[in-house]
């Protein structure tokens, strides 16, 4: 070791790993709109289809191909001014954007999996996939909420095929709820908290 390396003692070392952690969280709050912007745009689909299923209006599925689009537009131009404002990289950061990458790739192929196979049996995966992401996103950054809202999801995967597919709309639209919608808030106002 160089003799201008300081050795940290193990309180100051817990300062510096909290700090990080902070610093993490406090860019997540930043990026907490895109769990309100995914939340609200997915759950918005989910309940027009049960709506539409409700009425027997015969394309029940239309609702996704409008709101879906306008959302993954929406979403890279936040991407695009997001990337202009960073300031720092950090590695909990880092591992959580290629997670949700990963996420996002698993979101594209499932409906041409699911074309194949049958939509009725795409709803239970959907919201398994949103329970790893924010699972493992709480995790990363310490923030129970999105940990809470990710065991909850794997808790409604497990009860969703049991149901007719109409009535698991109503459960991926409450595992949104659970899992991005609330706990997005409650990070968006734990940034503008220890902002201010």
């Amino acid at each position: 070791m160089e003799k201008n390396e300081k050795e940290f003692s193990p309180q100051e070392s817990l300062q510096v790993i909290r700090a990080m952690i902070d610093t993490t969280r406090n860019s997540f709050g930043d990026s907490s709109p895109y769990f309100l912007l995914w939340g609200w745009a997915v759950m918005i689909a989910c309940l027009v289809q049960f709506v539409l299923l409700s009425i027997n209006y015969p394309n029940d599925f239309i609702s996704w191909l409008f709101i879906i689009p306008v959302t993954v537009v929406i979403h890279f131009i936040m991407l695009a001014r997001m990337a202009k404002k960073e300031k720092v990289k950090t590695f909990v950061g880092e591992a959580s954007g290629y997670l949700w990458t990963a996420l996002g790739l698993c979101f594209s192929a499932f409906p041409f999996i699911f074309a194949k196979i049958g939509w009725q049996y795409c709803l239970p995966f959907y919201i398994l996939i949103y329970g790893v992401g924010t699972f493992v996103t709480g995790k990363l950054i310490n923030f129970k909420p999105l940990i809470w809202g990710g065991i909850g999801c794997f808790i409604l995967a497990i009860i969703t095929p049991y149901l007719d597919y109409k009535y698991q709309l109503l459960l991926a639209a409450f595992s949104l709820l659970i899992s991005y919608i609330i706990p997005g808030h409650l990070l968006k106002a734990f940034n503008r908290k220890s902002k201010s």
